[in-house]
């Protein structure tokens, strides 16, 4: 299995803004799309149900996180 983050991609969303941004937009897809694997598959039993609601609150709070930190204008 390949590692999905690195130490230098956590230390770089750390220190640069622009990158936080795309770098949580990236692992918000990865997460949604691992979430709609799940909610497809064959095999689904109480844990599968379990995991696939603690990744959609994972979701929400990355999103909450990404629209915090969204660099566009703000209202006044």
């Amino acid at each position: 299995m390949s590692t999905l983050v690195t130490e230098d991609d956590l230390a770089r969303a750390r220190s640069d803004p622009a990158f936080r941004q795309q770098f949580l937009a990236q692992n918000l897809d990865r997460l949604l799309e691992a979430l709609e694997m799940m909610r497809h598959a064959s095999n689904q039993d109480a844990d599968t149900a379990r995991l696939i609601r603690e990744g959609a609150d994972l979701a929400v709070k990355l999103a909450d996180r990404l629209q915090s930190s969204d660099p566009g204008p703000r209202a006044a």
